[in-house]
């Protein structure tokens, strides 16, 4: 195994603390999940988890839902960050690296960072903000948005975020459930070429916020004038005096929530996942364990330099946040990867990974795909030396990507960290091991502690088939509750309504006998695409609220490429013909209310759209009907509402399998 890495170091560290010895990796993961109370416990010493107390058990009840994890332990996610501020500075690492789309560049190195929260967390406190106070968040993917999660963590306030590309309706519909006290927003934005005023969206989320008693501004320095009646963020973070030296984060119990974030189902409003410190904290550790990113714990060194493209409406920035417990320096750019839409440039985010040495670049797997259909000049874009591993995730990346992205870029033996996980437990079930054999287009294997099967529909376990991905064990960063959801009602259908006392994450996964693993996509009706999630639900609240609509229907088809396709079916009103100005309408309608990202590839006119008995949308049948599954496989006529409707789906479905193949 290569010298130093951080699964190495762990497997040595349990042959010298515990007397562990295994043959193979999955005979660690064999024991991480049988023996998961000694599992966790070892990943809390060795990766040095502060804590007045030390522990002496991990799981003291085992239920799902309803697992408890260290009982009586405090801790801080913020500490765990500012604990590395003078080992890190010293070795001349900073802790921020930021660009945006216009070419304005940033460091921020430790000090300052630990400066700037306390200075935030003690302004927050003097707005009132205390302990389980929620702090929402409107702001990109830049320096100040990790600044203001640290310290409203920090205080023991729960943060949440949605990003600027988001219409109001959807950040109404997630931030109204966990009534906020401050709002942090900026003034606007630059995205794809474009400089969008977010003034106006700021007035309307305050105004129908009503919790919200302070609104600070981030400053994007786009436009001039401010917003009327707010705090400056830049103001706030300027303090420095005794009271920010002296700032220390607060303990916090192992359960307190941390943040808040949206995972949608396909009926109603998204549900609120409220994740805690601890179990955050222990599964971003797992997780660096597969990554290898972070100092040496041998050694204590720095040099990682990690960058995950996201905004900030994805799991995925909170996971890269998760690089600053370890002492990495994050190198983050907002703003498009490809700059102006009109004359998409792909080598942007690959220019300036070089030029920030980036080592290790992880995006969605729609990006990559797009840099090899697009041709990318790699020979262009600098020195990409530096670079130990490609990171995919949010969707499937096929094997031809993967070999074809690593022959572009001159490293056809780079490691690649393929992951699948969800926003559900924000971390991964399925992940990479550089120990491991390449696995073109697939996971290398399943995480540390992270039970994951593949069960049929008679819940039993199966090897070398396709099955729903299931976690048989409880994780510590599964949601502690969903805000609203007082009985745990819909907590229980929505994870374990199929397979009681077992987590059923709707996924479809196929595992091998060597432990690595292929997702086909979602197997609910969730949209995902580019790792940002939204319920179909959301999608249908924005067309069908027009007149001329009188139903619809979404699903997002997975493709031979690896790829997704998103279609939209739609019956217009009666006496209302399908036209161009239509479709029109409703793809803005759709970027309107929500986001760009959830404007259909495909718009169809459909007379009916398909329905049970009970009148529930047969999304599924009919996204499996497009993936190339017989319709006698998927389809039960006999609970059917408008049987008669089914056969132009049929047709539709057969000449685009013809089109474009099955993934499966």
């Amino acid at each position: 195994m290569p010298n130093g890495s951080a699964i190495e170091e762990f497997t040595d560290w349990l042959e010298r603390e515990r007397g562990l010895t295994f043959d193979d990796f999955e005979d660690l993961h064999r024991w991480s999940v049988e023996e998961s109370d000694v599992f966790w416990r070892s990943i809390w010493t060795f990766d040095g988890i502060e804590s007045p107390e030390l522990p002496t058990v991990a799981l003291s009840d085992d239920r799902m839902p309803g697992a408890s994890w260290f009982p009586g332990m405090r801790l801080n996610y913020a500490r765990q960050v500012l604990r590395h501020v003078e080992a890190a500075h010293a070795a001349g690492q900073p802790a921020v690296i930021s660009e945006d789309e216009l070419g304005a560049a940033g460091t921020l190195d430790w000090p300052t960072l630990r400066r700037q929260v306390a200075a935030f967390a003690l302004a927050l406190k003097n707005l009132g903000v205390s302990s389980g106070d929620r702090v929402c968040a409107y702001l990109p993917n830049r320096s100040e948005a990790i600044i203001a999660f640290l310290a409203t963590a920090s205080i023991g306030a729960v943060w949440s975020v949605c990003a600027p590309d988001m219409g109001v309706p959807a950040i109404l519909d997630r931030f109204q459930q966990i009534e906020p006290k401050v709002l942090i927003a900026t003034d606007a934005v630059h995205y794809a070429g474009r400089t969008a005023d977010r003034r106006a969206t700021v007035l309307q989320l305050r105004q129908s916020l009503p919790t919200v008693e302070s609104v600070i501004v981030v400053a994007s320095g786009l436009i001039g004038e401010t917003i009327a009646d707010t705090v400056s963020f830049a103001d706030l973070v300027a303090r420095d005096d005794a009271q920010v030296q002296g700032f220390e984060p607060d303990w916090v119990p192992f359960d307190h929530p941390l943040w808040i974030l949206y995972s949608s189902g396909t009926t109603g409003r998204p549900k609120a996942l409220v994740h805690g410190h601890g179990g955050i904290l222990l599964t971003a550790a797992a997780g660096r364990l597969h990554m290898d990113i972070g100092p040496s714990y041998a050694k204590r060194t720095f040099g990682e330099r990690f960058h995950w493209f996201s905004s900030t409406g994805w799991m995925m920035w909170n996971a890269q946040i998760g690089g600053l417990l370890s002492g990495t320096t994050l190198c983050i750019f907002d703003g498009s990867p490809v700059g102006a839409r009109e004359a998409p440039d792909w080598g942007l985010l690959w220019r300036f990974a070089a030029r920030n040495r980036v080592t290790f670049f992880g995006s969605g797997a729609q990006f990559f795909t797009l840099c090899v259909k697009s041709g990318t000049d790699f020979q262009t874009v600098g020195d990409l030396g530096s670079l130990r591993g490609l990171g995919s995730t949010a969707s499937p990346l096929s094997a031809d990507v993967q070999t074809g992205m690593s022959a572009a870029i001159g490293r056809p033996d780079i490691w690649w960290f393929n992951s699948s996980g969800g926003t559900d437990i924000c971390g991964a079930f399925c992940a990479g091991n550089r120990h491991l054999p390449p696995s073109p287009g697939k996971m290398q294997c399943r995480q540390l502690g992270a039970a994951v099967e593949a069960w049929n529909d008679d819940g039993e376990a199966v090897v070398g088939e396709v099955g729903e991905l299931v976690c048989t064990r409880p994780l510590p960063s599964m949601p502690l509750y969903l805000v609203g959801d007082l009985e745990g009602v819909r907590y229980r259908e929505s994870y374990f309504d199929k397979f009681p006392g077992v987590w059923r994450q709707g996924d479809w996964i196929r595992i091998e006998v060597d432990g690595s693993c292929e997702i086909f996509g979602r197997s609910d009706a969730t949209i995902n695409r580019g790792g940002h999630r939204m319920g179909t639900s959301e999608i249908y609240s924005a067309v069908e609220r027009m007149d001329e609509v009188a139903d619809s229907l979404v699903i997002d088809v997975r493709m031979r490429t690896g790829d997704s396709q998103l279609i939209l079916f739609l019956a217009p009103s009666p006496g209302v013909a399908y036209s161009s100005d239509l479709e029109a309408a409703v793809r803005l309608a759709i970027r309107e209310s929500l986001s760009p990202r959830f404007v259909p590839d495909q718009i169809v006119p459909v007379g009916a759209i398909p329905r049970t008995l009970s009148s529930k949308k047969q999304e599924l049948p009919i996204k499996r009907l497009f993936e190339g599954a017989a319709v006698e496989k998927v389809l039960d006529v006999s609970t059917m509402a408008n049987p008669e409707c089914l056969p132009i789906y049929q047709a539709l479905a057969t000449q685009h399998v013809a089109d474009h193949g099955t993934p499966l």
